[in-house]
């Protein structure tokens, strides 16, 4: 993910630090305290703060274990100041393991609960209260019972939402349960939105608008991979397009990018592809090194390509993760094709138009 930094692994997954985290940090050191001198009280606030999203580095560290279960890589997990985010290489497909995968996070802040209620009064020290202020203990035992009840509203993004969807998915398609789902998260977005105008809290409509976004946005994702299901990456690749020599200036590419429409071009060694300079990274080396330079020191060496007989949905995943806007399509070595996003896109288009027609026939 874009701004975040590595601060270590945990069971072989990167853990990533956001920049806007530490931001959030520095914020409630300087209004718990610092600037007023009080610094015990800001050396306090941080430390509860470090345990609270320790706890949220094990409710998503539970996410991405169970995934491993079944096959499926973490990427990453990555802190932001809402909460943290495994980010896994694909969902479950089928329903029963997309259940166990959401609810593996909850469960975890369960036995933490059951940690905090049961070992302190076996130590001698029991816990002042379940409340947000009375005590460390008695704060972050709040905080994870918080953090069960929030994540468990059946809403996406949160665990709830994928829990319905797999409750939902054991008896219908799973692209008609996303919708559902989504349709229900967007309802309560709604409903929480009601709720924060009238009780004049900023903070619920936030949270309100960011689930109703993020609702939609989860029915757009399954719904394009239901549409590319089956279809094959010859279907929707370009046959006609310019490539790139290594040896090539970027005023070639230039001529090609103002000639034409093709923004994405393949830089061969030869007839090996090893890298796609697009658009943006063409004018950005233009900007710092003029039109001069040759293709092949600009490109962003990445060797991925297509086959013309792939699915085009593991493509589109593919191009996600790489942050690729195209690829190359290989077959028996050489390059037969290009596959960019605005393709796909066209290709969505026309399909839909197609069965909006055959459904008015």
């Amino acid at each position: 993910m874009r701004w975040s930094f590595s601060i270590g692994r945990i069971a072989g997954i990167p853990v990533r630090l956001h920049v806007t985290f530490l931001v959030f940090v520095a914020w409630m050191a300087v209004s718990e305290g610092i600037t007023s001198g009080d610094t015990r009280r800001a050396l306090s606030t941080l430390a509860f703060l470090l345990l609270v999203f320790s706890c949220v580095v094990l409710h998503e560290l539970g996410h991405a274990l169970a995934a491993r279960g079944f096959g499926i890589r973490t990427q990453d997990i990555v802190l932001l100041p809402i909460g943290g985010v495994a980010r896994l290489e694909r969902m479950p497909e089928k329903p029963s393991q997309e259940l166990v995968v959401a609810l593996a996070g909850p469960l975890v802040n369960v036995v933490i609960v059951a940690l905090l209620t049961v070992v302190p009064p076996l130590l001698g020290r029991p816990l002042a209260g379940a409340t947000f202020g009375s005590g460390v203990l008695g704060s972050l035992l709040f905080v994870n019972k918080a953090m069960i009840a929030f994540n468990l509203i059946p809403a996406f993004p949160m665990d709830g939402g994928r829990v319905l969807r797999a409750l939902l998915a054991m008896g219908m398609p799973f692209a008609k349960a996303t919708r559902v789902a989504s349709i229900v998260g967007q309802a309560l977005a709604l409903g929480l939105a009601a709720v924060g105008l009238f009780g004049h809290n900023n903070i619920l409509i936030f949270i309100a608008l960011f689930v109703f976004l993020a609702a939609g946005e989860e029915r757009a994702i399954v719904e394009t991979r239901s549409s590319l299901s089956g279809v094959p990456v010859r279907d929707a690749m370009l046959t006609d397009f310019l490539t790139l020599d290594v040896e090539d200036s970027l005023q070639r590419a230039v001529d090609y990018l103002i000639a034409g429409s093709q923004a994405d071009f393949p830089v061969l060694e030869g007839e090996v592809p090893i890298g796609t300079l697009g658009r943006g990274d063409l004018i950005l080396a233009l900007q710092n090194q003029g039109v001069g330079v040759r293709a092949g020191d600009v490109v962003r060496r990445d060797p991925a390509a297509a086959a013309p007989g792939e699915p085009l949905e593991g493509v589109l995943q593919r191009m996600r993760e790489r942050g690729r806007t195209a690829l190359p399509v290989l077959e028996n070595g050489r390059v037969v094709g290009l596959i960019t996003l605005e393709n796909i896109s066209d290709l969505l288009v026309v399909n839909a138009a197609l069965r909006k027609h055959a459904g008015a026939a």
